[in-house]
């Protein structure tokens, strides 16, 4: 997808000069970059809590746009789907991918270039293969104890 982001209400550059905790729900929403990692089911080390990512998507990723199928309603179809917020950011941000903007926000580190609100268009995450396009397996099709053979990072 090549068609130039939507910016309409949303404040000039507001990814650098507003904290999360005063952004509007349509900018908290600009943020996403739409590469569909958070949607990636992950395995955490109860020992160390490191976190590990599997290429196993959540069953209501759109491999094909990498965009939640059924968003507003996700957790009411996935209870434990976590909604991510500004008051949640930092409990969450460990697990969130190190590309994120959220994450990266929260940790205050500028977004790459590559995001979406910088480039303008969606083109350049797809060319840095940032998303998850196409190489995602369904969850309902490994079985839990296989998870660690689908480990990408």
């Amino acid at each position: 997808m090549t068609d130039p982001i939507h910016r309409a209400g949303l404040r000039d550059r507001f990814w650098e000069r507003v904290p999360l905790q005063n952004l509007t729900p349509k900018e908290w929403e600009a943020l996403c970059d739409g590469c569909g990692r958070c949607c990636l089911n992950k395995l955490e080390d109860p020992d160390t809590a490191e976190v590990a990512f599997t290429r196993i998507a959540c069953r209501l990723l759109d491999d094909e746009t990498c965009r939640c199928a059924h968003y507003e309603v996700r957790k009411q179809i996935v209870p434990e789907c976590v909604v991510l917020t500004p008051a949640n950011i930092g409990e969450i941000a460990y697990w969130m991918p190190e590309t994120c903007a959220y994450r990266l926000r929260h940790e205050g580190k500028p977004l790459f270039d590559w995001h979406p609100l910088i480039a303008g268009n969606n083109a350049a995450i797809e060319a840095e293969g940032i998303s998850v396009r196409g190489w995602t397996v369904p969850e309902f099709d490994i079985p839990e104890e296989e998870w660690e053979d689908h480990i990408i990072e």
